[in-house]
């Protein structure tokens, strides 16, 4: 059970695609390269990497901001703080519950990190629409639907063909660790 489970995950996992704002596919190396490269700049530039996700993708965006700010160093912010949301969700709705602090927060310097197990969320697809319109960096994480809303809107769009949560989930998880270590290594070079 367990070996068959890991091979399907991990055939799901090498299927990843990552399309760029055109919907055109990215070879992984050269999508890998290129993020680091622009997440490095924003680096320099003092820009902020801002994280979305309800339910699970809400602890995995928490553990990816701990992971950007320790080993990399760069200014992450997850909106995940309890009070917060539910003073946003009950003044606005919960389809505004993150789109409303990114309206004040974030600027064209900045990195919104949008994830949604369905690519259908309101107020991940809501709150990427402001990254859009403030010209920050849009970088996506989904799952199930090819032609989910989420997908067709980010600068990067990690998309795993799975309709199974704990895949999509795990799945992107991983991602965000191999985005956070290998960013973590150029910027310690460039710093020493």
């Amino acid at each position: 059970m367990i070996k068959n489970y890991l091979k399907h995950f991990e055939q799901k996992l090498s299927n990843t695609i990552i399309s760029d704002e055109n919907g055109d596919p990215l070879d992984h190396t050269n999508a890998y390269n290129s993020l680091i490269s622009e997440l490095s700049e924003r680096y320099t530039t003092n820009g902020t990497i801002y994280l979305i996700g309800n339910g699970g993708s809400s602890a995995i965006v928490s553990h990816a901001a701990v992971d950007f700010i320790n080993t990399c160093k760069i200014k992450a912010y997850p909106l995940t703080e309890h009070s917060q949301l539910t003073c946003m969700a009950n003044d606005y709705g919960y389809e505004n519950v993150f789109r409303n602090q990114m309206d004040i927060m974030m600027t064209s310097d900045d990195v919104l990190i949008a994830i949604s197990s369905s690519g259908s969320s309101l107020n991940i697809v809501n709150t990427a629409m402001v990254a859009i319109n403030k010209k920050a960096l849009l970088i996506t994480f989904s799952g199930f639907s090819h032609d989910n809303n989420l997908r067709q809107m980010g600068n990067y769009n990690f998309w795993l063909d799975s309709m199974d949560y704990g895949q999509v989930e795990i799945g992107h998880t991983l991602l965000l660790h191999i985005l956070t270590d290998e960013l973590s290594k150029k910027i310690n070079l460039r710093d020493k």
